[in-house]
C-alpha cells in the first residue's frame, strides 16, 4: 500500500505493519463528506485483505478529529425534487458501511483523537476497537441542538458506554471532556497531547507483534458473541477456541511459552 495522499486522506504503511490513516480536510473540520466516506470505504476495504497491514491507526490533522456529516452538503440536497430523501438515504447508508467496515475489519483499528469529535465524528471514534485521546480532546453527539437526533451515532455510542451516559450525551448534546470520555468507556485513556502519537503508535506496535490470525479470530468473536445470550456465547466461543487451538500459531505460541522462547508467527 505504501504512502499515499489524495489531499483529504493520507495513508502511510510502516514496516511494522501499522497502517496510519490521517483525515486531512481541515477546511471542513474533517467532515464525513461524500468524498471522505467514499475514500474511507476504499481504504478500509483494501486494508482488510492486505496481509502487510496488521493494525490500523485512524488520526486527523487540525483542531477537529471530525465534525461529523457535512451540513452544507445536507442543506444543498434539500433543493432536490424529493427534498433530499434519496441523497440522505445514500449518505447514511455509506456512513453505516464505513462504521461496519471498521468493526468487521480483521485488523484492529485504533482511533488517535486530538481536538473535537462530534456527531458522526464521535460515532467514528466509538466504532474503533480502541481509542486514545489528547487530554484536550472533547466529544459530543449534539444533533439534538439542531433538531436532528444523533440516531446513527447512537448505535456505536450505546455499544460502548452505559445507557445512562449515552442518553445524557444524546439528550443534552453537551461536550464531554477527554477525562469524562475515559471514565465512561468511550476511549481507553486520555494522555498529554504531546505524547499522544507516541503512545498510540506504541500500542499499535505491541498489537502488530501478535499473530494476525489470532487477532482476526478474536476480534470477530468478540463482536459476534456480544449480541448472543450467555449460553449461546459460551457455546460459540468454545468452538472458536477449539478451532483456534488447532491453528499453527496456537501450537507455536504455546510451545514457545513452555520452551521459554519467542514465538515465530506464520499468521495461520
Amino acid at each position: 500500500m505504501g504512502n499515499h495522499s489524495d489531499g483529504i486522506l493520507h495513508s502511510e504503511l510502516f514496516d511494522s505493519g501499522i497502517l496510519r490513516l490521517t483525515l486531512n480536510d481541515q477546511k471542513r473540520r474533517n467532515a464525513l463528506s461524500e468524498d471522505m466516506l467514499a475514500r474511507l470505504v476504499d481504504v478500509f476495504s483494501s486494508a482488510a485483505t492486505n496481509a502487510e497491514v496488521r493494525v490500523i491507526v485512524l488520526a486527523a490533522e487540525g483542531p477537529a478529529f471530525s465534525a461529523g456529516h457535512d451540513l452544507k452538503e445536507i442543506t444543498a440536497a434539500r433543493s432536490h425534487e424529493d427534498a433530499g430523501k434519496a441523497y440522505f438515504t445514500e449518505l447514511l447508508d455509506t456512513c453505516a458501511s464505513v462504521m461496519q467496515l471498521i468493526v468487521s475489519n480483521p485488523k484492529p483499528v485504533i482511533a488517535e483523537v486530538t481536538g473535537v469529535a462530534t456527531a458522526a465524528g464521535c460515532q467514528l471514534v466509538a466504532s474503533c476497537d480502541l481509542a486514545l485521546a489528547a487530554d484536550s480532546a472533547r466529544f459530543a453527539t449534539p444533533g439534538v441542538n439542531i433538531g436532528l437526533f444523533c440516531s446513527t451515532p447512537m448505535v456505536a455510542l450505546s455499544r460502548n458506554v452505559a445507557n445512562k451516559h449515552a442518553m445524557e450525551m444524546l439528550l443534552t448534546g453537551d461536550m464531554v471532556s477527554a477525562s469524562k470520555a475515559e471514565e465512561i468507556g468511550l476511549i481507553n485513556r486520555a494522555v498529554a497531547a504531546e505524547k499522544l502519537t507516541a503512545e498510540t503508535m506504541a500500542m499499535a506496535a505491541k498489537i502488530a507483534s501478535k499473530s494476525a490470525m489470532t487477532l482476526a479470530v478474536g476480534k470477530h468473536a468478540f463482536y459476534r458473541q456480544s449480541e448472543m445470550s450467555l449460553p449461546d456465547a459460551y457455546n460459540y466461543s468454545s468452538q472458536v477456541m477449539v478451532d483456534n487451538m488447532l491453528k499453527h500459531d496456537a501450537e507455536e505460541g504455546i510451545g514457545a511459552f513452555v520452551e521459554k522462547r519467542t514465538p515465530q508467527w506464520k499468521d495461520q
